[in-house]
């Protein structure tokens, strides 16, 4: 297990390093079946309000895709992401606010959010740091707020991956930290959707503050 500061450091250069690349290999990729996720479960949480708009904070928002497209769904988007350049990009594209902070040092402003989208982000806190950035979540959340993760799954291991840090969590492992740091769950599936579990590496899941 690498030390937490080494983890982030690696993960973040290669990001910075790749930026161009990144942006280019996965704008395109359809996502919307996460987002309804967590908009449906903002909804549900609302009421009689509707649909928003929502307050959401797109948690290692990258380039800015998904900043993009839920701005644009009329909903108070922010980003955060802790290489550079995806912060320069995704203010760019989107026009949002967008925090550049390491995932490991996080500093949210107190119950902002409603929403919490963090897709293909979590993965990379190493498990030593990730009960205190749940938390700083859980604290950034309003009463009842609505926190969407994707992971890739696996048998709770962690390492490196190339230049990049990551842990593979399996449902239940993902379960305790998350019922740990304050937050219920209320649905999971994995991706992408419609195929052999085998060929889903991807475990998404929709938790409520509590």
């Amino acid at each position: 297990m690498a030390d937490s500061s080494e983890a982030s450091a690696g993960t973040l250069g290669h990001y910075q390093r790749n930026a161009e690349g990144f942006r280019v290999g996965t704008w395109d990729h359809d996502v919307s079946q996460n987002i309804a996720a967590l908009l449906e479960a903002l909804s549900a949480r609302a009421g009689e309000a509707g649909k928003g708009p929502f307050a959401i904070l797109d948690l290692g928002c990258g380039p800015g895709r998904d900043l993009l497209a839920l701005s644009r769904m009329g909903h108070v988007a922010t980003g955060l992401d802790g290489t550079a350049e995806f912060v320069r990009m995704a203010r760019e594209a989107s026009g949002c606010e967008v925090f550049h902070q390491d995932f490991i040092r996080l500093e949210l402003p107190p119950l902002r959010f409603d929403g919490v989208f963090a897709n293909a982000s979590l993965f990379h806190v190493p498990s030593a740091e990730l009960p205190r950035v749940l938390r700083e979540l859980h604290g950034a959340l309003k009463e009842g707020g609505i926190l969407f993760s994707s992971n890739p799954r696996g048998a709770d291991v962690e390492g490196w991956s190339g230049e990049r840090y990551g842990v593979w969590h399996s449902l239940e492992g993902w379960r305790r930290y998350l019922v740990a740091a304050g937050f219920a769950e209320l649905r999971h599936y994995y991706r992408p959707d419609g195929l052999p579990r085998e060929q889903q590496p991807w475990l998404a899941s929709v938790w409520q503050k509590t």
